[in-house]
């Protein structure tokens, strides 16, 4: 991987892993759905006015912001409304990896290799300690549930994104959320109504406003267009583990900003699926570190 494409990668981490505190404050004032709107609302103006429409059917632009964007951020937004802690989100939501390479196995058929399979293996261990510490916790398991959908969700807009081959990142997470804010207000109206979309704007402070307009222009339009650049230039396996060290930032920051505090099954969790992480990134480096230093025999 060239320089300028690992400093992207760690601009990635870094924003993402911050992302989640924002996140926490922004449903802290408004509700999940209405927040997503006003995000999204924020990524197209004013950056319709500048930036090109990329090169690419609609259907292709459509489907990846109903998929990778309203998708994932309904399901994340709710569970954080739940009360899950946006460490264990931040962590958790990483199962996107193991995901994506699934589905790149049975829909696009790349080959997989032995590291990813036992990392998936390693990591569904660690997702069931965490399940089994929310049974033990103030959390809904309704909140584990909701992150792995935007898991999945993420894990499908990867795969879109590699379906569409070589775009314009910018392009695409401008165009391609078009009609994202729409599909955030009408979930919001169905959930509580014409007259709770006008509470929540009424209820939007300066600091809510702040944190939806972080979520609009570094997590998504630079952080996305980071990612969208990488995943069109290096195989969707490769890249996807390289949100690794998201949730790592993440817990820092829940534990120093917001006062989180996971009970032992969840940190033995966290463990394991970071351990599973490590494997999916590392172990075809460390396999091939090993077999290089055994002994040459006559």
């Amino acid at each position: 991987m060239l320089l300028k494409d690992k400093l992207a990668a760690f601009a990635v981490v870094f924003i993402w892993g911050i992302n989640f505190y924002f996140m926490k404050v922004g449903v802290s004032e408004i509700s999940p759905m209405m927040l997503g709107c006003l995000r999204y609302i924020l990524v197209l103006i004013p950056a319709l006015l500048f930036i090109r429409i990329p090169q690419v059917g609609w259907k292709w632009l459509l489907a990846y912001g109903f998929i990778s964007n309203f998708s994932q951020f309904a399901f994340m937004f709710s569970a954080i409304a739940t009360g899950m802690p946006t460490g264990l989100v931040a962590l958790v939501v990483q199962s996107q990896a193991f995901f994506t390479v699934m589905i790149a196995v049975f829909l696009l058929k790349e080959q997989a290799s032995w590291n990813q399979w036992l990392a998936i293996v390693i990591a569904s261990l660690g997702l069931l300690l965490i399940a089994l510490g929310q049974q033990h916790s103030h959390i809904p398991l309704l909140g584990l549930i909701l992150v792995l959908c935007s898991a999945f969700s993420w894990a499908c807009g990867n795969i879109v994104v590699k379906r569409m081959g070589s775009i314009n990142p910018i392009g695409l997470v401008v165009w391609g959320n078009i009609l994202t804010p729409l599909w955030f207000l009408l979930f919001a109206i169905q959930d509580t109504g014409w007259q709770g979309v006008i509470v929540d704007w009424q209820a939007l402070t300066w600091r809510g406003l702040g944190a939806a307009a972080f979520l609009a222009y570094f997590a998504t339009i630079i952080g996305y267009g980071l990612w969208i650049y990488l995943l069109t230039r290096y195989p969707a396996a490769k890249i996807s583990p390289l949100s690794l060290w998201v949730p790592v930032i993440s817990m820092i920051f829940a534990t120093i900003f917001l006062d989180e505090h996971l009970n032992n099954w969840q940190w033995f969790g966290s463990i394991v699926v970071m351990l599973g992480l490590m494997v999916h990134l590392l172990g075809q480096k460390i396999k091939t570190h090993l077999i290089g230093k055994k002994p040459l025999h006559p």
